[in-house]
């Protein structure tokens, strides 16, 4: 088991919250690793693997003038898809994944571009609920390694900010360091 998705489920479970999953390069393993922590069934709402470009589009309503204009992998996408998915499912909150675990260079970005992303109930400066975080990646490894790394990262991504927001920590300037919307 994975014990970041344990904590993951834990931490949900206590505050009476959950969780969706858009995929693309980890092609479901984030929710597999999210479902094989006991308790699953009460955080986890499902996920939509969104392996091509178009259900990027279609399913998770990532702006499609965007990934004409950059291809799907790209730190906007991965917030789109975070949004997208988050909506789609009722869920509180919603984690991206999307990036090249290779062998091949996609979209113009080399092996190990990878692109996480977490959406939630944030309260921004404005008041408005919304807003979320990506962090950009630069894996080395095979094609299964870059993906089981891609995994741990976005569960840490969403515990980083589960414990964010317990502590306070400011989201504005999370934000903008990590260039997410």
């Amino acid at each position: 088991m994975n014990p970041l998705a344990t904590e993951v489920v834990r931490l949900l479970t206590v505050r009476g919250e959950t969780l969706a999953v858009a995929e693309s390069l980890t092609g479901g393993l984030v929710a597999a690793e999210i479902t094989a922590a006991p308790g699953a069934s009460k955080v986890f709402r499902g996920s939509v693997t969104a392996y091509a470009t178009d259900l990027k589009r279609d399913v998770l309503r990532v702006d499609g003038t965007l990934l004409a204009a950059r291809g799907a992998v790209d730190p906007q996408v991965a917030a789109q898809m975070a949004v997208g998915v988050r909506k789609a499912l009722g869920a509180d909150w919603g984690l991206a994944t999307t990036g090249v675990a290779g062998p091949e260079p996609q979209d113009g970005q080399p092996v190990g571009t990878v692109f996480v992303a977490v959406d939630g109930p944030f309260e921004e400066v404005s008041g408005e609920l919304g807003g979320g975080k990506v962090a950009a990646l630069r894996l080395n490894g095979d094609r299964a390694e870059i993906r089981m790394e891609s995994v741990r990262s976005v569960l840490a991504l969403l515990l980083q900010e589960l414990a964010g927001e317990q502590t306070g920590n400011e989201r504005a300037q999370d934000t903008e360091q990590n260039g997410g919307t």
